[in-house]
């Protein structure tokens, strides 16, 4: 992993488990941190600003919208090729091939669905959120306003507890305190979620489009309930109505599967890098923004992960700059990497599977907290460190 804070970029192995960030409660801000308690009045300070003109400065916060519209342009030539492939198979098992592109594709919508909800595309808000629903709903099958209200909640307190979304219990524990209170399977399972978190993006495919459903038909306010609801119905009531009509039943189930899979695996591998395993901000804490953005997120480095990962292997510019467009992320990275390094924060960049390796053995670490039932998170506050 490669740190920057106060001297030129090294790279250094990935971390060991004892290296990684404390998984307890937290009553004091993590190192490296620059902040106020919550009782003080005091505002906590940041050198974002200068950075930001700086960014502007270079005219990294233009818009991208021609370059947005070739993406969408080339991946829906390879959805109607897949379609094409699909007819031209016929009742043939390669059909899962087919499938497992498109997940790939539906993935890479839903790249360009984020995109746009940050308004990297378009200038018009309205325009913005119209074009995003259409390609989350219409599209992807997800409910824009839902996804728009958790992640918004995730970019305003990145690994913050109790306001960062994204690190609340749901099937797997992200922090200790939760891990504790697991008990039967669900504590057997805790032990160990590290090596089954990846196996477990297999159904976050499905786990998207029900927790989107339940959203709609929910009571929570819904902007353009009625809107997204026509949308996603009339979304999976074609793509369902095409493969059944066309595929045996079996095979027909075969092919949804392996697409739900392929589409949840490569949602969560692109999205899980960017910060578990990243310090945690306890829930009281004020941060300065700079450090908040920085310290909590993971750049992922390589040949063709802008393109894989849409974007969000720049996870620190992403945090920072959340309306600036893809093209330009790596040309802010090394204005971001100058600042830090003048500043003394720490910058953190890695590779994909290095990465994935710190994700495991994270949550393997928080599991440990599982193993001992009769614990309480209180009490874990005075465990030594």
């Amino acid at each position: 992993m490669t740190s920057l804070a106060a001297r030129p970029a090294t790279t250094a192995p990935a971390p060991s488990a004892s290296s990684l960030p404390p998984v307890r409660n937290h009553k004091e801000l993590p190192a490296g941190f620059r902040g106020t308690t919550s009782g003080e009045t005091s505002k906590p300070i940041s050198t974002y600003t200068a950075l930001l003109a700086k960014v502007r400065e270079a005219g990294l916060l233009k818009r991208r919208t021609g370059f947005y519209i070739t993406v969408f342009v080339v991946i829906t030539t390879l959805l109607g090729m897949a379609v094409t492939g699909s007819f031209l198979l016929g009742h043939s098992w390669f059909q899962l091939l087919i499938a497992a592109g498109i997940g790939l594709l539906f993935t890479q919508y839903a790249f360009l669905a984020h995109e746009t909800a940050h308004r990297q595309v378009f200038e018009s808000g309205k325009t913005s959120d119209r074009v995003g629903r259409i390609l989350a709903a219409g599209v992807v099958g997800m409910s824009y306003d839902w996804w728009m209200s958790k992640h918004t909640r995730h970019h305003g307190n990145p690994n913050t507890i109790g306001k960062d979304g994204d690190i609340a219990y749901d099937t797997v524990s992200f922090l200790e305190q939760d891990a504790v209170k697991q008990r039967g399977l669900s504590r057997l399972f805790t032990q160990r979620q590290g090596y089954a978190f990846f196996p477990i993006l297999l159904f976050e495919g499905i786990n998207l489009h029900v927790l989107s459903y339940k959203t709609l038909f929910g009571r929570k306010k819904v902007n353009k309930r009625s809107h997204e609801i026509a949308m996603v119905t009339l979304r999976f009531a074609v793509y369902l109505g095409i493969v059944f009509w066309f595929l045996p039943v079996g095979m027909a189930f075969a092919f949804l599967g392996v697409q739900l899979a392929v589409f949840g695996l490569y949602m969560g591998a692109a999205f899980a890098p960017n910060h578990v395993g990243m310090p945690i901000i306890p829930e009281t804490s004020r941060v300065d923004f700079l450090s908040k953005q920085v310290l909590t997120s993971r750049n992922i480095r390589g040949r063709g992960m802008t393109l894989g990962m849409g974007g969000l292997n720049y996870q620190v510019e992403h945090h920072l700059f959340p309306s600036m467009a893809r093209p330009h992320l790596r040309a802010a990275s090394k204005l971001v990497q100058e600042h830090c390094l003048e500043h003394r924060v720490e910058y953190t960049e890695t590779t994909l599977p290095a990465a994935f390796g710190i994700v495991v053995r994270y949550l393997n670490k928080v599991g440990l907290a599982a193993r001992r039932p009769f614990d309480c998170p209180m009490a874990a506050e005075y465990r030594p460190r």
